[in-house]
């Protein structure tokens, strides 16, 4: 059966990337395709610029898994490293000889080839000479807010969970393993999970304490979870560290795995002048979670 594809690396799977997945299944069904999405192993920057990856708002098992959510559509997993020295011709000659693809679907700001090509009428004409129907959709406007990768990246960094939910049309997560910390929660009462992420590539938000929903392992019931992101600086680390307080929970976790699904961010670290004074502002802390 002849295809109908789209291409991009689509960091974070967001709003306006399943847009593009919806126009796809809805292009394809009027044109009798099969909707097919290709993406990359790696970053393109990664692999283009060494020097400088981007940190990334989903890792590569989460994006894949997020793609094959969408009902209907056959993921195409490409080395990019591979591709990375052809045209645009060159790639959709591949695309149409490998795959049977006779339609491609491109975002109104995607660009992809080593030639450079900028106007969707050059991407309509070098298609037509691959036996490929382009067909460029508008810019994804059902919020305010400009949609893109950059922009949740942005929201990150500076801690604005509220922005980054809208953006993705569904929480912020972070998975990782629980290792031996320094213990300093249980003396006063607050026993935490020291959390490895999976993937050092993955964005770790702005420093700061959060309310969580946590799930164990492959839980289906989240817990609350108090989060500190920062270098704890009332007991003096000296490296970043992500730890975790669930609430009424007794349990061992040590290398349990644990995913981090982000409510909204509580406040800045500080820091206090005794440990009295910390146990004192986490149960405030845990008060405003139970809000």
């Amino acid at each position: 059966m002849s295809k109908i594809a789209t291409i991009g690396f689509f960091d974070g799977v967001h709003r306006g990337h399943r847009f593009l997945f919806e126009q796809l299944l809805q292009i394809g069904q009027t044109k009798g395709l099969q909707p097919m999405v290709v993406t990359f192993q790696q970053h393109p920057r990664s692999v283009l610029s060494g020097a400088y990856p981007p940190q990334l708002i989903t890792s590569s098992d989460e994006r894949i898994a997020l793609i094959e959510e969408v009902s209907g559509v056959t993921p195409v997993v490409m080395d990019f490293a591979a591709v990375q020295s052809l045209t645009a011709a060159a790639f959709m000659q591949l695309l149409h000889r490998e795959y049977g693809v006779t339609a491609l679907l491109m975002g109104y700001d995607h660009r992809f080839g080593s030639d450079g090509l900028r106007r969707p009428e050059d991407y309509q004409h070098v298609g037509k000479e691959a036996g490929m129907e382009v067909i460029t959709l508008p810019e994804y406007a059902e919020t305010a807010q400009h949609v893109s990768s950059t922009e949740i990246r942005h929201a990150l960094a500076i801690g604005d969970i509220a922005q980054v939910q809208l953006l993705l049309g569904r929480p912020y997560s972070l998975s990782g393993v629980v290792e031996h910390g320094n213990a300093i929660g249980r003396t006063i009462g607050f026993p935490t999970a020291n959390i490895r992420p999976d993937d050092p590539e993955k964005i770790i938000p702005l420093s700061g304490v959060y309310q969580v929903d946590v799930q164990i392992d492959d839980s289906t019931n989240p817990l609350q979870g108090l989060l500190n992101i920062g270098t704890n600086p009332t007991v003096g680390n000296d490296h970043l560290t992500v730890e975790l307080h669930i609430l009424n929970y007794q349990g061992d976790l040590y290398n349990r795995h644990i995913t981090l699904f982000f409510v909204h961010r509580i406040r800045e670290e500080r820091t206090f002048d005794s440990l009295d004074t910390l146990r004192t502002q986490i149960l405030a802390d845990i008060k405003s979670c139970q809000q």
